[in-house]
């Protein structure tokens, strides 16, 4: 059984993001992987980008819901991502993780990962 997989490791991006007073008063670092299994999707045929997922289209979308706006919970934000990954109608299953470097004093960092599937 084949299956293509579609993944970005490490995408950065500063967000309004936090629970404690001091974390609505500046954008933070995070850092976001999410992987989309694609199912059967064919290898591509004349070597084209429609052929297959835009992973660009994955770091838009991430960007996208870390702008609109503070989020208290970083569950909240992977469920959004998870959410907006599943709208593709090609993405089977994803997973979404984000690290909060630097949340705990003693840790690189604190997260949350998640697996989602169209069954669900």
């Amino acid at each position: 059984m084949s299956q293509t997989k579609i993944f970005l490791r490490g995408f950065k991006v500063m967000v309004s993001i936090g629970v404690h007073p001091h974390e609505h008063l500046a954008k933070q670092l995070i850092k976001v992987d999410v992987e989309l299994q694609l199912g059967k999707l064919p290898p591509p045929q004349d070597d084209r980008l429609i052929e297959t997922l835009n992973y660009e289209w994955v770091a838009e979308l991430i960007e996208a819901e870390c702008a609109a706006g503070h989020v208290q919970l970083i569950e909240t934000l992977v469920e959004r991502i998870a959410e907006q990954c599943l709208i593709d109608p090609r993405v089977d299953a994803v997973q979404v993780r984000i690290e909060k470097p630097g949340a705990i004093t003693k840790a690189d960092a604190a997260g949350v990962e998640i697996t989602r599937s169209r069954m669900e």
